[in-house]
């Protein structure tokens, strides 16, 4: 059976980053964007990443472009705005699709092990509920991710432990990191 070490991520210049190289450490995987609605999230993950980063926290940021077209920047121009905007110090990812045909595996393997459990009750979370039967009248049903800033928690033994939705408070992702370290 796969183990989420089994798997790479392409860095801005074409290398692939093995994240076997982050046994040992909880991660904290997320597709990102730099023009969406949860783009401010950007803030809370880099106060996360200072805060634990020395305790064995990793952020695996993949900027993605397949919703809404809200990351329309190359990586280098990524880079710059959440380096400049919200002074990111976390290794940023190549550009990369997290859902169909051109998906990263790591994607695959994530969504089978922590599955859509829904939006949560918030305001944000009724309105990305109400967009997304608009989009696919089936979005509850599939692991497909369903937008920007959807985070995957994993321990330090490699396992999936948790799956946050971009509508979910960034205090309650803290809490988890913090819960496995």
């Amino acid at each position: 059976m796969a183990s989420i070490y089994d798997y790479t991520v392409p860095a801005p210049k074409g290398e692939e980053v093995k994240l076997s190289d982050y046994a040992g450490k909880v991660m904290l995987v997320v597709n990102t964007a730099t023009g969406c609605g949860f783009t401010p999230q950007y803030k809370d993950l880099e106060s996360i990443y200072e805060k634990y980063h020395d305790q064995g926290l990793e952020i695996i940021d993949i900027p993605c472009n397949q919703f809404a077209g809200q990351t329309p920047g190359n990586d280098e121009e990524i880079q710059e705005f959440c380096t400049l905007k919200y002074n990111t110090q976390f290794p940023q990812m190549k550009k990369s699709d997290v859902n169909g045909e051109n998906e990263l595996p790591l994607y695959a393997y994530l969504k089978s092990q922590k599955g859509f459990e829904g939006f949560g009750k918030s305001p944000a979370a009724l309105a990305m509920s109400l967009m997304l039967k608009k989009i696919d009248k089936d979005y509850k049903n599939n692991p497909a991710i369903k937008w920007n800033f959807t985070k995957f928690v994993v321990d330090r033994q490699g396992n999936v432990v948790a799956r946050f939705e971009p509508t979910a408070s960034m205090a309650d992702v803290e809490k988890c990191v913090a819960s496995l370290l």
